[in-house]
């Protein structure tokens, strides 16, 4: 009797925990089409509100732990510190004894649920997301000063059209993809450039 009430309670975890997950992995997927914003007439709050939109993506774990605010990367759903640990390096490509790419290959590998991807490594820290606003964030995609030097046009292009951003649609494993799809995020990053680039309060 035992056996069979501690399977049920297992079978009733894993229900809960399969809606949750679901009803997460749903919530993700959706993202508005630049078009919806047309309502609103002013030209920086349009622009305001179609970033906030595009800052579903960013926002998302699956962009936040490329873009670590120290030199340890974070991993997973929840954001924890990579495991094993690990430092960014000079070139935000790992340290010499233990390089990005020792692991995470040319794509994902399942069996280990290892994600992999040809260009694979962190942001550089003056593009650093974690902890900070949208504001914040909008403000230092815009600064070529801290984004590579990158036009934004360049940038555009980037989120858009880069396959290492693209990753984030098709993580594998347990992990949320990133909400929408690389080409409804692109789109809003075009509108966005395309109606001023204004950056959120």
């Amino acid at each position: 009797m035992r056996s069979t009430t501690h399977a049920g309670i297992g079978i009733g975890t894993g229900l809960i925990a399969c809606f949750m997950s679901c009803a997460a992995f749903a919530q993700a997927t959706e993202l508005r089409t630049p078009q919806s914003f047309d309502s609103i007439a002013d030209p920086t709050a349009r622009s305001q509100a179609i970033f906030q939109e595009a800052g579903k993506v960013i926002a998302s774990p699956r962009c936040q732990n490329c873009h670590p605010n120290s030199e340890r990367p974070t991993q997973g759903n929840d954001m924890h510190l990579h495991l094993p640990m690990v430092v960014r390096g000079p070139d935000n490509m790992g340290a010499t004894a233990l390089r990005c790419m020792t692991c995470h290959q040319a794509a994902n590998y399942a069996p280990a649920g290892v994600p992999g991807n040809p260009k694979w490594h962190l942001a550089p820290l003056s593009m650093a997301w974690q902890g900070k606003s949208l504001g914040e964030i909008c403000t230092q995609i815009k600064d070529r000063a801290r984004n590579g030097d990158k036009t934004l046009a360049q940038i555009s292009e980037h989120m858009g059209h880069d396959d290492l951003v693209g990753w984030a649609w098709n993580p594998g494993g347990n992990r949320i993809p990133a909400p929408g799809t690389q080409a409804q995020f692109g789109k809003l990053i075009d509108a966005w450039v395309a109606s001023g680039a204004a950056c959120p309060a």
